[in-house]
Formats: structure tokens, sequence, C-alpha cells
């Protein structure tokens, strides 16, 4: 059950006798839609909660943040004006073992989300 609102840290770092560090990268174990916010469990047993619209806004896809080209240029569509429904979520889907899949009621579904993308929102709204 979702009852705080925690901090929540992207990664846990770690020397084994070998001195290599080794990164132990975090997975949601839970995701809610709870009122405007999604609601995410995580494996080290944090809670966290980003705005829906704060997600939208956020979206990492190629359309809404735009591309790099080879020499750093970043190529991006003109802005355009979201209605209400580009802030409901219609449907979350898992993709492999790294990230989640929005699909809003606007019908925009092109934002690949990683775990470490969905920490990092989490750690900079908390």
């Amino acid at each position: 059950m979702f009852v705080s609102r925690k901090k929540v840290r992207l990664s846990k770092h770690w020397l084994p006798a070998g001195g290599h560090a080794i990164v132990i990268r975090m997975r949601p174990l839970d995701l809610q839609q709870i009122g405007h916010d999604l609601a995410i469990r995580w494996d080290d047993g944090q809670e966290s909660y980003i705005a829906l619209e704060r997600l939208r806004r956020a979206c990492p896809c190629a359309g809404c943040k735009g591309e790099k080209d080879v020499m750093g240029n970043v190529y991006k569509a003109p802005e355009r004006p979201l209605g209400a429904e580009a802030f409901r979520l219609a449907k979350l889907q898992w993709v492999g073992g790294y990230a989640i899949q929005p699909v809003w009621a606007d019908g925009h579904s092109t934002g690949l989300y990683s775990f470490d993308y969905l920490r990092k929102l989490a750690e900079a709204t908390a």
C-alpha cells in the first residue's frame, strides 16, 4: 500500500573484493495510478509518486524531446498544446525488464521511460 512520500535513490553502488564498481539498478515491483499520480513501489522498499502531467511533459520520445544528430544539433517537432486527454493515462505497458511505456488518452504512446529515468523523475519531484 502506498502511504508515504519518500525520497528515492537512483541506484546503489558497492565495491566487491576485486575493486570494480557494481551498479544494482532498482526495478519497480508495482505501478498504480492513484488519482492524478503514478505510484511506484520499488524493489528496495521505496515508494515514489509522479504527477501524470509531469510524467507526460517529461516524455523522452524523439517527438517530444527531439533527436540529436552526430554534430549535437537537436531536431524537434514544433510544440503543440496538450489538452486534458494528454494527461490521462489509458494504459501502462512493461517493456522488457528495463522500461514502461505509457499510453495516453490522446493516443500518444511512443515514450519509453527507463526505470532509471523514472527514478530521476521521482527524485526531482520529491
